[in-house]
């Protein structure tokens, strides 16, 4: 993105800050590491056979070949830096444009901005150095194709974080093949949602570019609220105590009724694509990986342990608590849609966005089949 939206965020300096600071990876000799690589991009080809059969999506007019569509890039922690920024620059773009055209109106603007774009890379290089050596894999719906990271037409690129891998399966001291094949299962699900639901990513996108839209909120009283947040993080308030900002997140923090119902919406949306990738990875699992329930509890606990302070106030400030929900709550609907009515009944959630579930049916599978299916439904 070019033009007044650059001067709101030092993009270069986001990621400059990001690889600074993000945690070095595993030790792995050179043959290791190209060993790791290529197993991960074959386990990521056959994931696409196990997905497609069980879930019996695929993408339009698909044949025997992948042309097309997203491809699989097996990255280092810098590479995933790198490709969340540029999702974010794509995204963030109408809003930033928008806060830019503000704040040059105002004395001295040109200069707030340039300096507000320099302190903002830089917080968003911390978080993404944080995040970076945490996330196994990802699909990048948003960030435009470039040499080094190659999309689909419309977008969309698979990525799977060797190092990161590495660490896990070494932490939980689980079967590396098995652990690798796994993790693709779960991030070819989200290819495969994409690959097959055309409307997807263009909804989704939509329903964030409505969020933004809503922002209507000065850098004074942003700051205030961050301010809020810190201090509830850091204990300053009783457990028990909730006061503005009290106990939420970042995104909590900065919604309109307007964008709580979008939130909501978006909620749902997520909820039910981590819960249906984590149904078809336990799904195929045992079919494919010998070791999956030994891999799926060491994870679970993995996940639902927190690490020091500054990690458990980062999973809060940013809303990583509630991604956790996401997995659980998601993974329970689709589990019991799937029950009732059975997988092809299932698939009808993917019919268009009024099939969607609501945040509420999430957490009622049943009111959800009888909307869609009739109350008669088995």
């Amino acid at each position: 993105m070019t033009g007044i939206g650059t001067e709101m965020v030092d993009w270069n300096l986001a990621v400059a800050t990001a690889t600074r600071f993000v945690r070095p990876g595993p030790e792995v000799s050179r043959d290791e590491a190209r060993e790791v690589v290529a197993e991960l991009r074959r386990h990521a080809k056959a994931s696409e056979e196990h997905v497609r059969e069980f879930t019996r999506m695929a993408p339009p007019g698909a044949g025997g070949g992948t042309a097309g569509e997203s491809p699989v890039l097996v990255v280092d922690r810098a590479g995933w830096v790198r490709a969340n920024v540029a999702g974010f620059r794509a995204v963030l773009g109408p809003l930033l444009g928008k806060m830019q055209q503000r704040r040059a109106g105002l004395p001295g603007g040109v200069v707030m901005g340039a300096v507000g774009g320099k302190v903002t890379g830089v917080e968003l290089g911390m978080l993404l150095s944080f995040l970076g050596s945490r996330v196994l894999g990802q699909y990048e719906t948003f960030a435009p194709a470039t040499r080094d990271l190659p999309a689909a037409a419309g977008g969309g690129k698979l990525l799977l974080v060797a190092p990161n891998i590495v660490h896990v399966e070494r932490e939980l001291e689980v079967d590396p093949h098995d652990f690798r094949l796994w993790v693709c299962l779960h991030e070819e699900t989200h290819r495969t949602q994409f690959a097959a639901v055309p409307w997807l990513r263009d909804h989704i996108e939509g329903e964030i570019q409505s969020f933004l839209a809503e922002t209507d909120m000065d850098a004074g009283t942003l700051l205030e609220r961050l301010r809020e947040a810190a201090q509830s993080l850091a204990g300053a308030r009783p457990e028990g105590e909730r006061g503005e900002g009290g106990g939420r997140s970042l995104v909590e923090l900065v919604q309109t009724p307007a964008q709580r119902e979008i939130l909501a919406r978006l909620t749902a949306v997520m909820s039910l694509l981590e819960g249906h990738a984590d149904y078809v990875m336990d799904g195929v699992g045992p079919q494919v990986v010998p070791s999956v329930a030994e891999i799926r509890e060491k994870f679970q606990q993995r996940r639902a342990s927190g690490a020091g302070r500054l990690d458990q106030v980062l999973r809060r400030l940013l809303g990583l608590d509630a991604k956790l929900r996401q997995y659980r709550d998601g993974e329970k609907f689709v589990r019991a849609v799937v029950d009732q009515v059975g997988m092809d009944g299932f698939n009808r959630v993917w019919t268009s966005p009024n099939t969607l579930p609501t945040k509420q049916e999430i957490a009622a599978p049943a009111e959800w089949v009888a909307r869609v299916h009739g109350p008669d439904s088995p």
